[in-house]
């Protein structure tokens, strides 16, 4: 092989080094969660090699280049910091020489042969048991002799553990994202004077409303019609008329200043399987209905999928929490900070309640607003909720802002 050719050899495969990308905003470490390669794989350029959870969201590590892993630098559940040496790749080649080299290494492993025991050893194995076994079934059978009668069994931990069947304790460490998810949740608690001011809203009408126009929506726009897309924009009403609500705190020692906000971007509280996320609906006061329904769709689709990001989830200035789609009838959410106010769904059940005089069957739903009383007083968190109730009521009235 002559020297040039060598040498383009040795360029096309060279080693890279491939280091912790940055992984957002104020995030400077995580957890290796999962390695998708190893060593020997040959990867593609941009293809996943490895999955780190942060606080918030599992960011993908891609490859830079195309080539064969040769070494990785960390084990998985190791806590990794950003540009921390990752795994070395030797770039070039193709998937095929890989396979070539793996055959070529089995091949060359050494045979390890087995001796086989001489015929006298095992002789001499098998006697000695023998000898052994015979003794001590007489020694036992003296023992025996002189002991007069057997005890009762005693009752230990194990046999005690057996009563009530197999049972196990099983210890896991919590990822970082339910870390940080109770880690808000005591910060909310310790810092926020919340207080929750409850009412009742009659579905009635928005579920009358629901049922007419949800058919065409589909067709026309693809989309289901829910009813987050209508509590949402009678917050955002009564946000723009209690701007008080849609402010927030910020500042030194708990808070000097106040921040009123004249946009909208509403939070909407996701269930995942590693905890509760809130991606944002950004200038929801400008959308309409199928905008909203599109967004949160979008939104819930990527948080359920594991691939809602940090700019999904960044700001935010109220949300809404839905506990109603599990059933949940009552209940007092906690305020996402630095927010100064969260709006609870409920389950809608149908209950008699009192309509002109008369008792009627009606579908209902218990609203909770769970809010800062450092900044916000009872009145204005009342009048709030009570704006809520009259917009979803009357469906109308989200038409001519009233």
């Amino acid at each position: 092989m002559s020297t040039g050719l060598l040498l383009m050899i040795q360029k096309s495969q060279a080693s890279k080094v491939v280091k912790v990308p940055a992984l957002a905003e104020s995030i400077t470490e995580g957890t290796l969660s999962r390695w998708n390669k190893k060593v020997g794989d040959f990867v593609q350029q941009d293809e996943e090699v490895a999955t780190i959870e942060t606080d918030k969201v599992d960011a993908p590590v891609n490859s830079p280049y195309t080539g064969t892993i040769v070494e990785l630098y960390a084990k998985e559940d190791d806590t990794v910091s950003v540009d921390q040496d990752l795994f070395k790749i030797e770039t070039g080649g193709t998937p095929a020489e890989e396979t070539e080299t793996t055959k070529e290494e089995a091949k060359e492993e050494p045979k390890v042969e087995k001796e086989e025991p001489k015929k006298e050893e095992l002789k001499e194995e098998k006697e000695e048991p023998k000898k052994e076994e015979s003794k001590e079934r007489k020694k036992e059978l003296k023992e025996q002799e002189k002991i007069p009668s057997p005890s009762p069994p005693k009752t230990d931990s194990k046999s005690a553990t057996t009563l009530y069947g197999d049972r196990e304790d099983r210890h896991v460490k919590m990822n970082r994202m339910r870390l940080r998810i109770a880690e808000r949740l005591k910060e909310s608690q310790n810092t926020a004077a919340s207080l929750t001011t409850f009412n009742e809203i009659d579905m009635s009408n928005i579920i009358d409303l629901r049922n007419t126009y949800k058919d065409p929506i589909m067709q026309k726009h693809g989309v289901k019609l829910g009813f987050m897309s209508a509590f949402v924009k009678a917050s955002v009403f009564a946000l723009q008329e209690i701007p008080i609500v849609n402010a927030s705190i910020e500042g030194p020692d708990g808070g000097d200043t106040i921040v009123y906000r004249d946009y909208v971007d509403m939070s909407v509280a996701v269930a995942t399987p590693k905890g509760l996320v809130t991606p944002v609906v950004r200038n929801a006061h400008l959308l309409s209905f199928i905008e909203i329904e599109n967004a949160i769709a979008e939104l819930g689709k990527k948080a359920r999928d594991g691939k809602i990001t940090i700019e999904d989830m960044a700001g935010g200035t109220f949300t809404i929490s839905n506990g109603g789609v599990y059933g949940s009838l009552y209940g007092t959410p906690i305020i996402n900070m630095p927010q100064s106010a969260i709006l609870g769904m409920h389950a809608t059940k149908e209950r008699p309640v009192a309509v002109n005089g008369k008792v009627e069957i009606r579908p209902m739903m218990y609203v909770a607003l769970t809010y800062d009383h450092r900044l916000i007083d009872g009145r204005e968190a009342v009048i709030f909720l009570k704006t809520i109730k009259e917009q979803i009521e009357d469906p109308r009235r989200l038409l001519l802002s009233i």
